[in-house]
């Protein structure tokens, strides 16, 4: 069984921790893993491959913490990646990694971001899904409800058998759905042949299928597979309950009391966080003093509350959130006004992750800023140039191999060079040791968009 793992998604109801380069799977809430990670270890023991559906970025996120898990450095794990470069929701993306395997193989679709406590149940629930996903049925995963939740889909089933699906329900409506003890929500969890999706997802949506089929046939295939723009551009957007599992009359339903939650929230990530005598979330740094059931996440400063009760404190490097609790789901709007004010807040954090290391934005204001740079070993960032600035780099660790032009020079420790706004470039980690600068750009514009790639090694452009 390959475990097709769909890591789209920017996560914007976790922000500020979570943003659109480092999303909410990526980020290690839970004893130093990720959602993401803990999702390939719950599914390692019964899946043989793993299929995972992201975009470029995070690509190489998936590829790092993956990395990361290995016992040792022999151990492998078996992924293939499918590449979008646009998002087009549940059903293609899906389609596209289906058109990748074998049509009677079984694929187990999965979030990268729930969190599932009960593995035992868990590993049953799946067992049970595999054995009628062999009897060509399309399996998805109804959860047991403990409360009327307005914010999911839920699932009406008569024992296996589905008859109907539910859109998010107002509260009363959500009360006797708890009630009735037939309903469930909607995991979006699936399991089925590849063949047998593709079949239905033609029978009941054939424009996706069809213009599924056509990006396939233009897909980049190599280390990963990649899908051209103009070709996913072309994909009609829709999840796979409204193309496939609404329509289809091979559906059956697992009922499941697994553990599990979606994290949607902060208010659900609270739920799941180690907790002190009085209710607040458990802090390495800080004081509290009559505060009670706070939700406090932060690790770089030391937090102080004083008299507060029921609050959201959620502190990163660039950003604070303050908000009663209950009043999470406002935080899209947030977000959304964010973007409009032209912010990178949504978009970022101060450190940036990349596919050969990472940079932190120590200062930035008009006219120039400042970065600390991290190249891993044997990794080399693009050919490159920029139009708007200039750059100074000095290597505080490592040795560096500089590219300027024409001309290629080694710089090591307490040495610089210099980059001409407008002269090709190419920074380089020839050693066995972290790389790490300090780069001071100065300039009319320092905006990360400004950069015109010549060559990349990572196929980005």
């Amino acid at each position: 069984m390959i475990n097709l793992i769909l890591c789209g998604g920017s996560g914007t109801r976790l922000w500020p921790i979570s943003r659109t380069l480092l999303p909410k799977q990526f980020v290690p809430l839970f004893d130093g893993q990720s959602l993401f990670q803990k999702t390939v270890l719950r599914n390692q023991p019964f899946c043989d491959q793993f299929l995972i559906v992201s975009n470029q970025e995070q690509y190489f996120l998936a590829l790092d913490q993956m990395q990361a898990l290995k016992k040792s450095p022999s151990e492998v794990f078996d992924a293939q990646f499918v590449l979008e470069s646009v998002a087009r929701n549940t059903a293609p993306a899906i389609a596209l990694a289906c058109m990748a395997v074998d049509p009677e193989e079984i694929i187990f679709v999965t979030p990268s971001d729930h969190l599932i406590k009960d593995q035992v149940a868990y590993e049953a629930a799946v067992s049970k899904a595999q054995a009628l996903a062999k009897q060509n049925q399309l399996v998805t995963f109804g959860i047991k409800p403990t409360y009327p939740e307005t914010g999911f889909g839920y699932i009406e089933a008569d024992g296996l058998d589905v008859l109907s699906f539910k859109e998010k329900p107002e509260l009363a409506l959500a009360e006797s759905y708890l009630q009735q003890g037939n309903f469930y929500w909607n995991s979006g969890m699936f399991c089925f042949k590849a063949g047998l999706f593709l079949a239905e997802l033609a029978a009941h949506a054939s424009d996706i299928h069809q213009t599924c089929l056509d990006a396939y046939a233009q897909t980049e295939k190599g280390e990963f597979l990649r899908i051209p723009l103009a070709a996913m551009q072309a994909i009609p957007a829709d999840s796979i309950d409204y193309a496939v599992m609404e329509q289809s009359a091979l559906v059956k339903v697992i009922p499941s009391d697994i553990g599990w939650s979606d994290l949607g929230s902060f208010e659900s990530l609270d739920q799941e966080l180690p907790k002190d005598e009085n209710g607040n979330t458990q802090i390495e740094k800080g004081v509290l003093l009559n505060a009670k059931n706070n939700l406090i996440i932060g690790s770089q400063r030391t937090i102080v509350l004083i008299d507060l009760e029921d609050l959201m404190i959620i502190d990163s490097e660039d950003a604070l959130l303050i908000a009663p609790k209950g009043s999470g789901q406002k935080i899209k709007t947030v977000v959304e006004t964010l973007k409009q004010q032209g912010s990178d807040l949504p978009q970022i954090h101060r450190t940036a992750h990349r596919p050969w290391g990472t940079y932190t934005v120590l200062e930035s204001a008009e006219k120039y800023k400042i970065k600390r740079i991290v190249v891993k070993p044997g990794k080399t960032l693009s050919l490159q140039k920029h139009l708007h600035r200039s750059e100074h780099w000095v290597v505080v660790s490592g040795t560096a191999t500089v590219t300027v032009g024409e001309k290629i020079a080694l710089v090591r420790p307490n040495e610089s060079t210099y980059i001409p706004i407008g002269e090709k470039h190419r920074l380089a980690n020839e050693g066995r040791l972290d790389l790490v600068l300090i780069e001071a750009q100065v300039g009319e514009y320092t905006g990360e968009d400004d950069i015109i790639r010549f060559e990349d090694h990572y196929g980005r452009v």
